[in-house]
């Protein structure tokens, strides 16, 4: 069995590194890795292969800062290429980013079949390109692999049901496999206390392409860190903008570093108070790590957390308000499965084959 992988950003090449810490039980499956280059440098993605003992790619589109149409058609004529050369008996496609989509696309056309990992995951505004690229890919796959039931039951309300599997999710798979290794160091180097300080991750286009939202966000989050420190691993897009912008001076009590790898930001996501972001993996691993998310979106894709009030929904309006309110929900466990979604998946994928075969 010939499985073709796609990955291009950041939360894919972590679930792509436990998937193929599976696949590596089975011999007879052979898998080819392609990464499609659309978010790369070695903080953000480089270091996964080497953190996270992931096999380097065979392949690299470096297909990369382009517009949404332009990315997707460039990604979508090179992944077509290299299936007809592979001959994959299936394609894995993970999240909701652009190569996810290409992906989708170049394999549904070549009669391929398609794996969605995190499929049935429902939010608004419909226009995001996010929300666009994970409805689109559910309808052409052949396997949707839904990390919760409420994912399960988006699918159902759309008429899909067949092979609809609740595998929970990949993501709480490599937490619980490398939370070990986590690493806090990064505590003392910035000198933080324990439960004292927060996490903010900030990239999506509609809190940083507009100068009055983005400097809206950095002024509630300077006020924030006038009470408490707010550690903030900055995304170059963000980085771009804040200078492009002029916005500099809204940022001066913020503790702003580079980008780093999963194992620190993990360790510092552990001992922190809260997490601030707008990145639909890290307010859930967020969850995983038994801490509330400040979530800076309309609406998200997770909305199991938000239902239960384990996170919460903001504008940069009341920013400062959210975060600062200590009243929170106790912690459920087990809403996204059990640990061992990268067992599951397999296991469907490789009976079903032998079925076909």
């Amino acid at each position: 069995m010939k499985i073709l992988s796609i990955i291009g950003a950041r939360p894919q090449f972590v679930k792509e590194a436990i998937i193929q810490n599976e696949i590596r039980k089975y011999p007879e499956i052979e898998e080819v890795v392609v990464h499609t280059g659309q978010h790369y440098d070695s903080n953000m993605s480089g270091i996964f292969f080497d953190v996270l003992d992931m096999e380097a790619p065979k392949y690299n589109l470096g297909v990369k800062g382009a517009t949404h149409g332009e990315m997707t058609g460039k990604m979508l004529v090179e992944l077509e290429k290299i299936m007809i050369q592979e001959k994959p008996d299936v394609v894995l496609l993970y999240g909701d980013t652009n190569s996810t989509l290409a992906g989708a696309v170049a394999a549904s056309k070549l009669k391929i079949r398609i794996a969605h990992v995190e499929a049935g995951l429902r939010q608004d505004p419909k226009d995001m390109p996010e929300e666009i690229n994970r409805v689109l890919t559910d309808r052409i796959s052949t396997y949707l692999f839904a990390p919760s039931k409420l994912a399960v039951e988006n699918l159902k309300q759309e008429g899909l049901e067949k092979n609809v599997y609740f595998t929970g999710d990949v993501m709480f798979d490599i937490f619980e496999k490398m939370k070990p290794r986590f690493d806090d160091s990064l505590l003392k180097e910035l000198d933080l206390e324990e439960g004292r300080y927060i996490m903010m991750t900030l990239h999506r286009d509609f809190n940083v392409d507009d100068p009055e939202i983005l400097g809206g966000i950095l002024r509630e989050v300077n006020r924030v860190s006038e009470e408490l420190p707010v550690v903030f691993p900055i995304h170059p897009r963000t980085k771009k903008m804040i200078r492009k912008f002029g916005l500099e001076e809204h940022t001066g009590n913020i503790r702003i570093i580079e980008p780093i790898d999963y194992l620190k930001l993990m360790g510092l996501t552990e001992k922190c108070f809260k997490v601030i972001t707008d990145s639909g993996g890290y307010q859930k691993e967020a969850y995983f790590a038994g801490k509330s998310a400040i979530v800076i979106m309309p609406d998200t894709s997770w909305r199991e957390l938000t239902d239960h009030g384990l996170n919460r929904l903001t504008d940069h309006t009341r920013l400062y308000e959210n975060t600062m309110d200590r009243k929170e929900a106790p912690h459920l466990e087990g809403i996204y499965g059990e640990g061992d979604a990268s067992v599951k998946i397999i296991d469907i994928l490789i009976k079903d084959w032998k079925k076909q075969n």
